[in-house]
Order: C-alpha cells, then structure tokens, then sequence
C-alpha cells in the first residue's frame, strides 16, 4: 500500500492534465490530417460538434453528414468555422441549407450565397456587389451552356436589422423554388484597410453552444441568440496571456507559456538569431542616435559660432559710425508691419522688400528688411548705417534706427506718402502729370542734397545710385534722395592726393558713368552722369533704358546727347510740358536740357561738380520761376498736400530782380489760388499708407531695394 502511495504521488502531475483533456473530448479525435481543433469540435461521435473527416484519403475535413456537398472545413477559431466552397453547380441548394443551419452554427451577414439554375425573375431581383460570372470557370462542373443570366446571389443589406447577425434561413429555402443549385460563396473578412477584403469560394459560419454562459473564469463569453430557434446560447474565448477552449466543460484556459528567448541560457538556434537580430537592430538605432546628436550639437555650435562673429562684426561696424542710431527689436519692428504682411508691400528688390509700417508711437515709417546673404546683408545695412547715420539735410531721407537681431537685417526710415518721381514721370501714380515748376523744384532739391554729399560731409560721400527711383516725395512733393546701400566714401578718406577710387562697377543700367564702367575710377562726376540722366527723365518723361524704342535709342542718354547735340531738344520734350506755352517754359527746359547734356559728357573732367549743377538749377528757379493753375490742379488732384507751395520756399522761390510790376502781381493772385487749393485738399485727400514707396524698376545689379517687380 505504501509503495502504491507514492507511484500515485509521482504520476500525479501527469494524470491531472490527462484527466481534464479526458473531461474536455472524452472519446473525440480531435485531428484531421492537418487541422486540429478544440472543444467542442471533433472528429468523431464523442464530439458535441461532429465534423466528418476522410481519414483514408489526404486528411480534408467537411462540413455534415453528406461530404459529397464539398463543404470543406479550412479552419475553426474561437468565433467562426470558415469552409472553402469551390465553384460546383451539381451541389443542391435544399441539402446544403439543411447542413448550413444547425443548432450550433450559421452563416454570418458577412456571407455572400452565389447560386445557379436560376429563373429570370430570381436573377433579376438580386443586385449583388459579387457577380457569379467570375467564380464559373473551368473547374466549376457546371452543365455546358450555362450562361450568366442563370445564376444569381443572396446578399445581406448593407445593415442588418438590430440583433440580426445571421443570413435568413427562411428568405434562403424560400429561393430553393427558384434557384436550384448552390454554386460558391464570398466573404467580406474585416480588416485594417479602408474597406473590407472580399475574399471569393469561402463561406464563415458562426457558432455557439446552447444554454447560459458557462466559462472559465479566465475567459470572456459572448452571448448569442439562435437564428433558427431564437434561444439562448454562448460563446468562451480565453483572455490575453491564456490559451485553452474557455470552456468550463473543454479544458478551460491555463496561462501561456513564455516563450520569449533568455539570452543568458540560450544563444543558439532560432532563439539565438532573434537575438542576434535584436542586438543589430538595436546597434544601428544607438549609431543613428549618436550621429544625429553629433550633428545636432555641430549644428548649434557652427549656428552659435556664426552669431557671434556676426555680433562682433555688427558691434566692429557701428563702431566706426560716429553717431549713434536708435535700436528697435525685432518684435517691434514685427508688430508694427503686421507679421511683415503683404498688404504692407512697399516694393521688392534685388536685395530685400519694404514694407510701410506704425510703430507703437504712431509714427508711420518705411521698413527696409534686408534679404539674408550670409555677411552681404550685414555689410550692406551697415554700410547704410556708416554713412547716413550723420549726415543731415531736409532733401535726404532720415535714418530712424535698425534692427540687427535673430539673422536679420532691418533699417526704419521716414515714410514717403507721395512715392517716387519715376512713379509720376511713367504716369503711374498720381491723376495727373506732373508739372514743369514741379519737376524743377524736385530736380533742384535732388541736386542740393547730391552736392551737399559731396561739398559738405567729411569725407565725402558718394551715392553711386542717383536715379529717378531713388528720388522719394513726401507729402509735399519735397524731395528725398534714398538708399545708400552701394554709396562709398570719397578722396577725403584717401588722401587729397587721390582723384578717384577704384572700386568694381555697380549700379543700375542706364545710370552707370560710361567711363567709371571702363576704368573702374569712381568720382563725385560719376553721380553727376546720373543726374543727368535724372535730368533727361524730367524733361522727356522717358525711361533710362527701354527696350520698345528703337536700338539706337534704347539708351537714353545716347538719346538726349543725340538730339541736345543737334539742337533739336524739342523732339524729345515731353508734350505734357507744352514748352512754347510762354517763354519762360521754353527758355528753361532748354537751359536744363544744356545743364543734362554737361553733366552726360563721356570724359569726367568735363562734367560739371554737383555744386556747380545745384547753383545753376537753382538760377532757373529764380531766373522766373512763378506758381501755375498746373500747379494748383496737380497739388490738388494728387493723394498729398502742397502747403504753402508759393510762399514758404524762401530763395529758391524768390523772384527775380528784373521781372516787370504787372508779372508779380500776376504771380501773386495765382500763388494764392495755390495756397487757397491745397487747404482744401488738406482736408480731402489724405495720405494713405497702402501706397507704394519705390518704384517696380530696379536692376537686378543693383543693390538697391527699390521694387523688381509691381505690388499689387
């Protein structure tokens, strides 16, 4: 006895797992060739489902008692059996219904019925998204002759009615009178993509077991209701990290073995490759990682190195500026543009954009934003900085201060209501023409302060970019002279000895002194050359360069040169100007036509100095220089207003000496007409900050940021 206690005890743990298999299948086979299924299937009578299996041929199990239905079992999981139906127009739709629906299983809504020998009213009362024409091929033993319109499907709605999750047995029998052969199947199988996969010859059949839920505890039951009967019935599926049937009757569920590979005990065989796989994947992410910080880290440094070179380079240049200039910070300048907003477009050029922007003050100012080209913008903005930061006069437009913060390059100027003479002489601002008197005035204010760079600032300063683009109106058509990005210093910083300084051409085509692009020698004449050529622009109206004339007058200058030359400055007068309305118009016009002519001489040392060309403008003015009714319907008609336009000039609108007692008094009437006109516009016309500054005409070798293109 006491011998047989302990063999008991010793076989113990290999009897109990034989002894809930034992109370799970007692007598049922639970293989078939290659498919092994679980309570409460099997193979054989002490099964509580039965399936049938052909153990002499090659292992295929079927669906029923009848195999020749060829309802072919594939799989059974934990929900549904699935049976592969291969295309047979012999298989009778009466029998297969009976072996479809059981107490313990039927087709899900899932399921798509493809049937054959059909009647025309059956084929036409079914719209399948599954035609049976392409399950009826070679294979399919249907009779010869058989054409598509004989067959036709049952096909769940798309949403089944609320606790229906089965096919209608009934509707199913119902089209047995009508349809005589069950010929395939499809199934809609749910997936991770967009749509479900149609998957054709295969059928998913769910099942349950009759009576309440009956579950192992570390499964989940799901209840059914029968379709065929309408009772009640449940399903087991074992939790997460367990295996078994879940059922309390099967052999419940027990905890999933690890199989996860110990690398401390095991590097070989499969295990020892996962692991091999694990540690070099593991190896090129750790590499990846190390390399992008690496990179990182350079980055950041190179960035930080960068900044404070720029910083030390910034802090060098405005050093050498002799007069301080105000800072704004880059949110300031960002609040005041409106996020640099495109509706506060002043124009684009080749090197940066200009914006019109309000600073928390309440000043309206023009900001100059500097396109980044690693130290090119820089330089350029502290060039700007250098030479305007000091100088002063009431033709140059003011330097309010910079930005230099966060990569960016950023000058604030006044803000110049009225654009730029270019603008008005091309018709393209303004409602009308600008006058003579007009143009006059602005070309002798230009001149004053070209001279004024030149004759008054130490060292002198040349601008290297005097064009009619460049030329800003304020609100009462003054004159300021912009953009002194390219501008040098002259021979004052060199020595006295020096004439010239050699420098590479630059500049905007059609301005460009002819023999400072030979020779490379910059002067103060070479500003000259491009006033002239501004001075041919008041005159005629025309462009400095313009490819719609003919090639001989492409060039303006060459045009002006042509025809002063010649005598025959008329031809190229701008017919707005009427210059034979009263002599002093004509006289005038060609005393500046002279004047241009001078200043475009090819050799410099025959142009006269700026000084030289402000003093004999300035004598134009006075030689008879009276306001007009042009005058005063030009200041009225346009966006800004010309206060005191007659009399607030001092001598450069004085009168002359030897102008007769009725001609002054005349004069007087019409300045008052003037004064009277532009009061009023005070109060109609006022100034709008949407309008643009520059013009849409700057080369692209120039450095001036006076618009490339128009701004809409």
């Amino acid at each position: 006895m006491r011998n047989a206690a302990a063999l008991l005890l010793v076989l113990l743990p290999w009897v109990l797992p034989l002894r809930a298999a034992a109370a799970g299948n007692g007598s049922c086979a639970p293989s078939c060739g290659n498919l092994t299924v679980q309570y409460p299937f099997g193979f054989s009578a002490g099964c509580k489902i039965q399936l049938g299996c052909d153990q002499g041929g090659n292992g295929t199990a079927w669906l029923g008692a009848k195999r020749e239905l060829g309802l072919v079992v594939s799989n059974v999981t934990a929900r549904a059996l699935f049976l592969t139906l291969r295309p047979d127009c012999s298989r009778r739709l009466s029998s297969s219904v009976n072996e479809l629906f059981t107490d313990n299983y039927a087709p899900g809504p899932q399921n798509t019925l493809v049937m054959s020998s059909c009647n025309n009213t059956a084929a036409r009362g079914h719209n399948c998204t599954v035609q049976p024409a392409p399950l009826l091929d070679s294979s399919s033993h249907c009779f010869p002759g058989a054409k598509a319109e004989n067959f036709s499907c049952v096909q769940p709605p798309l949403v089944p009615p609320s606790g229906n999750r089965f096919l209608n047995r009934t509707e199913i029998v119902a089209l047995g009178s009508e349809c005589a052969g069950l010929v395939s199947a499809a199934s809609f199988l749910e997936t991770p993509a967009p749509a479900p996969a149609l998957v054709l010859c295969v059928m998913e059949l769910e099942w349950w077991m009759l009576g309440p839920c009956h579950c192992s505890s570390q499964a989940s039951c799901t209840n059914v209701t029968t379709p065929t009967t309408g009772q009640q019935a449940f399903r087991c599926e074992c939790l997460e990290g367990f295996e078994g049937d879940g059922f309390v009757n099967g052999t419940g569920c027990r905890r999933a073995p690890n199989t996860k590979c110990n690398p401390s005990k095991n590097l070989a065989g499969d295990c020892g490759k996962t692991i091999q796989i694990a540690l070099l994947v593991a190896g090129i992410v750790f590499g990846a990682l190390v390399t992008a910080v690496t990179c990182a880290v350079y980055q950041l440094l190179k960035r930080r190195s960068a900044s404070i070179r720029t910083k030390r380079s910034t802090k060098r240049l405005l050093s050498e500026a002799s007069c301080p200039v105000p800072f704004y910070s880059y949110r300031e300048i960002d609040r005041a543009t409106d996020g640099f907003s495109d509706a506060k477009r002043l124009g684009t050029g080749a090197y940066g954009t200009v914006y019109a922007g309000r600073l928390a003050d309440g000043r309206l100012v023009a900001v100059k934003r500097i396109r980044p080209r690693d130290n090119a913008g820089l330089e350029c903005v502290m060039n700007e900085v250098k030479l305007v930061s000091c100088v002063c006069h009431r033709n140059l437009v003011r330097l309010l201060g910079c930005c230099i913060e966060q990569g960016h390059q950023i000058l604030v100027y006044e803000f110049m209501p009225n654009g730029t003479l270019a603008q008005h002489l091309q018709r393209e601002r303004g409602p009308a023409a600008m006058p003579w008197t007009v143009r006059l005035r602005i070309a002798a204010e230009t001149a004053k302060a070209i001279a004024y760079l030149h004759s008054e600032v130490d060292p002198p300063i040349y601008h290297r970019d005097i064009k009619s683009s460049n030329i800003l109106l304020d609100g009462e058509y003054n004159s300021k002279v912009a953009d002194f990005g390219l501008s040098r210093l002259g021979k004052a910083a060199l020595g006295e000895s020096s004439s010239h300084i050699s420098t590479a051409p630059q500049g905007t085509p059609g301005y460009v002194d002819p023999q400072y692009h030979q020779n490379f020698h910059l002067s103060d004449r070479s500003d000259v050359y491009s006033f002239g050529v501004v001075l041919v622009e008041v005159i005629t109206a025309m462009k400095a360069v313009d490819l719609n004339r003919p090639p001989s007058e492409v060039n303006l200058a060459q045009l002006a040169v042509d025809r002063i030359g010649k005598g025959r400055v008329d031809d190229i007068v701008d017919p707005y100007l009427d210059p034979h309305r009263d002599a002093w118009t004509l006289s005038s016009i060609h005393k500046v036509a002279e004047l241009a002519f001078r200043c475009l001489a090819f050799h410099s040392e025959m142009r006269p100095s700026m000084a030289e060309v402000a003093d004999e403008l300035d004598q134009v003015q006075r030689s008879g220089w009276a306001p007009s009714a042009d005058d005063a319907a030009f200041m009225s008609k346009s966006s800004s207003i010309c206060s005191s336009a007659a009399s607030a000039r001092g001598t450069d609108r004085s009168w002359g000496a030897a102008r007769s007692r009725t001609e002054r008094e005349r004069a007087a009437v019409n300045a008052s007409v003037v004064q009277e006109t532009a009061s009023k516009g005070a109060a109609d016309s006022p100034v709008s900050v949407q309008e643009r500054w520059f013009s849409d005409r700057s080369s692209p070798s120039s450095n001036s940021l006076l618009g490339n293109r128009s701004v809409h």
